[in-house]
């Protein structure tokens, strides 16, 4: 599948340039209460479009990918100087689709975990056209403030005439890229395995297929698949200290889970749903479980519509340690929960109204949360005094 991309493929310094560039915000910074005392807000990006990953480089730049201009962007913190990067892959976006609610465009960014050797930058996006788009997995080499030597690794076989349920997440673990993908606004797809939609999927770093899948070799079955079931997994992470994989997923009208991923599982969509039809009635036979199917860790019965998620192990909020940081949507929060022995044992609703629709979430090697939200803003959250 892995092939090197040409440079007509790639989107122009112009046009890149042309973009409304951010502008960083103020100094000063606001506070707000949590469960372990006051934290500091501070604002330090504006006038993005949907920033919807976050990552940090090892000489602490931080990547900013916006999903729907596609933009990706180096911003040097202390400085507060932003660069555009040339070579970007050119995608498919809402206003090409015309759907300005769609899902299209950027949706994930990660770096290697050898990045500090290799320089690999991995994305995953909609291409295609708008009647038939799907999400690919390409990754190219930072080399100064452009992206190069661009190889397309991935191509899901999940196409589908409408921009919506794209999953996209990634994250690297124990050698292997996971990806998820979401059932494509076609419910059914998530129980077919001869397709992507509605499933997790495991991949070499390259985008191999890695011997060891659970369906390898299993007639019908695409290969790549982990795990299926699922509606729209907007959240992927590793937590490493129990060797476990986690996602979340929306659900339909309410029912969003939060799942621990088992090589193998069949997490039930749509046969089981703790959701309900938007228009009103049941799920498929409205049952919450069934035999052989996995059952959610977490369920939101008022919805929260969860983006982005993260295992906080960090020095800086000792008390958060342990526990998943998510973005609200809906509820326009960032949610801290606290899981012991498959129970959530804690829920914590912070910057409840003000955060803004939280879609990407980062922390720093110092242990310092970051948040970007659709309001086209990154906020840094760092203790304040009193902070325990």
């Amino acid at each position: 599948m892995r092939r090197l991309l040409t440079a007509s493929r790639l989107i122009t310094a112009t046009i890149v340039a042309a973009l409304v560039a951010p502008e960083f915000g103020s100094a000063e910074t606001t506070t707000a209460e949590t469960e372990h005392g006051p934290i500091r807000v501070e604002t330090l990006v504006t006038g993005l479009t949907q920033p919807v990953a976050l990552a940090f480089l090892p000489d602490g730049r931080m990547i900013i990918a916006e999903r729907s201009t596609g933009r990706i962007s180096l911003l040097e913190i202390g400085s507060r100087t932003w660069t555009a990067l040339a070579g970007a892959p050119e995608m498919l976006t809402n206003a090409e689709c015309e759907v300005p609610d769609g899902a299209c465009g950027l949706q994930d960014l990660k770096l290697h975990p050898d990045f500090a050797g290799n320089g690999w930058v991995y994305v995953c996006y909609t291409e295609g056209p708008a009647h038939y788009s799907t999400l690919v997995v390409d990754r190219l080499r930072l080399d100064g403030t452009a992206l190069v030597d661009r190889e397309r690794l991935f191509e899901a076989d999940a196409r589908a005439e409408d921009v919506y349920h794209l999953g996209g997440r990634m994250v690297f673990a124990q050698g292997h890229l996971f990806l998820t993908i979401g059932d494509r606004h076609h419910r059914d797809r998530a129980q077919d395995n001869t397709n992507h939609a509605g499933t997790i999927l495991r991949m070499t770093e390259d985008g191999g297929v890695p011997p060891d899948n659970p369906f390898v070799g299993e007639e019908g079955v695409l290969p790549e698949i982990y795990s299926f079931g699922h509606r729209n997994p907007q959240g992927l992470v590793y937590r490493p200290d129990a060797g476990e994989l986690w996602s979340h997923e929306h659900g339909p009208a309410h029912g969003d889970e939060l799942n621990r991923i088992v090589a193998g599982g069949n997490y039930g969509w749509p046969r089981v749903s703790f959701g309900w039809e938007y228009g009103g009635g049941a799920i498929g036979r409205g049952l919450w479980g069934e035999k052989g199917m996995e059952r959610p860790i977490k369920v939101w019965v008022r919805a929260i519509a969860p983006s982005d998620l993260v295992y906080y192990d960090g020095a800086m909020f000792p008390a958060w340690r342990g526990s998943f940081l998510l973005g609200s949507m809906s509820r326009i929060h960032l949610n801290r929960l606290r899981i012991e022995n498959d129970q959530p044992v804690l829920e914590e609703r912070i910057l409840q109204g003000t955060a803004g629709r939280v879609r990407a979430l980062a922390v720093d090697a110092a242990g310092a949360v970051y948040l970007g939200a659709d309001t086209g803003h990154v906020l840094r959250l760092t203790p304040a005094e009193g902070w325990r």
